[in-house]
């Protein structure tokens, strides 16, 4: 079967079972090479998972020290006076594997990343982009947009943002011989990482994301930034078509807000507009794709089984476990 998905009970069940399906994989991918490259995910749904995956590591069924990681996606414009500030402030991503993940695990893995984000300037950033218009265009369709900027540029601050900060983390994700297991989340729109809605597939490298407003001002009134100053406005991310270049994907949903995003992505057509549905056809290529979800968000797939079947996917329900 290309996809399959697993529907679990709640939270603490599908956090226990994709840490079981990655753990399996991770065994099995430690039995054929000496170190493996994972792909992590920030957010809600990979928060359980990763308590049960550090506690299986502390407890010897893997050796997290010959494991690499590489995060998807990390803020541009965190509060701070310099890069050390922003990499460590409490809403960083970088603050957020340690406290979830990393910190958890007594032996480390061989080289953590997260994107380079932090060491932009978001207000030098601004500057450049107002200043150099003909050095950038915008890829989409929605509120969030990507920011494309061309090879050539008046700005050496762009040219720099482009080589240094995304081209380089791309490049730094190949040379380590791309990624072997990617864990990601789904936003409310089938979005992944800041893989916004109606940003194309096609060349979604690494790149410079500028935030919808509905995403900033979410941000401050859920209480994770006092003001929409002092709120990023930009990131860094890894786009769906890098995100589908790993060989075997597992993806995490649970809540209402992620019913139909994942039912979407897997009973309709590929489209922009449900990033995560770009997963069909990773599927066709590679065969490794794993949805975890709880009751809630799989619930419209429980319901349309036949559906699920005649496209060729596997469902699996183990909310009655």
């Amino acid at each position: 079967m290309p996809i399959k998905v697993v529907i679990a009970k709640d939270f603490e069940h599908l956090s226990k079972v994709a840490a079981d399906v990655v753990k399996e994989k991770i065994v099995g991918l430690l039995k054929k090479r000496k170190e493996i490259v994972l792909g992590l995910a920030t957010g809600n749904s990979p928060t359980g998972m990763y308590k049960h995956l550090a506690q299986a590591a502390n407890n010897g069924e893997f050796d997290s020290a010959r494991i690499r990681s590489f995060n998807l996606d990390e803020y541009v414009g965190l509060p701070g006076e310099n890069v050390q500030q922003r990499l460590m402030h409490p809403e960083s991503y970088c603050y957020f594997m340690i406290q979830e993940f990393f910190g958890l695990l007594k032996r480390k893995f061989i080289e953590t990343n997260v994107p380079f984000g932090s060491l932009i300037d978001q207000k030098t950033l601004i500057k450049e982009l107002r200043r150099y218009p003909g050095d950038w265009t915008y890829r989409g369709t929605d509120a969030g947009k990507a920011i494309a900027i061309k090879q050539k540029t008046g700005s050496q601050y762009l040219a720099w943002v482009r080589k240094e900060i995304l081209d380089a983390y791309a490049k730094k994700i190949k040379k380590a011989g791309g990624i072997d297991l990617q864990v990601i989340g789904v936003g409310g729109r089938g979005h992944v990482a800041f893989h916004e809605s109606g940003i194309p597939f096609k060349g979604s490298s690494v790149m410079l994301i500028k935030l919808d407003d509905n995403t900033i001002n979410n941000a401050v009134a859920d209480g994770h930034f006092p003001s929409i100053k002092d709120s990023p406005h930009y990131a860094i991310s890894m786009g769906a078509e890098l995100v589908y270049q790993a060989r075997n994907v597992v993806l995490l949903a649970n809540g209402e807000r992620k019913v139909e995003s994942v039912t979407r992505s897997l009973l309709d057509n590929v489209t922009p507009e449900v990033p995560i549905s770009y997963g069909q056809g990773y599927a066709k290529r590679r065969e490794n794709l794993i949805y975890v979800l709880d009751r809630v968000a799989g619930r419209e797939l429980l319901s349309k089984k036949g559906e699920l079947k005649a496209k060729g996917i596997a469902i699996e329900d183990r909310t009655t476990a």
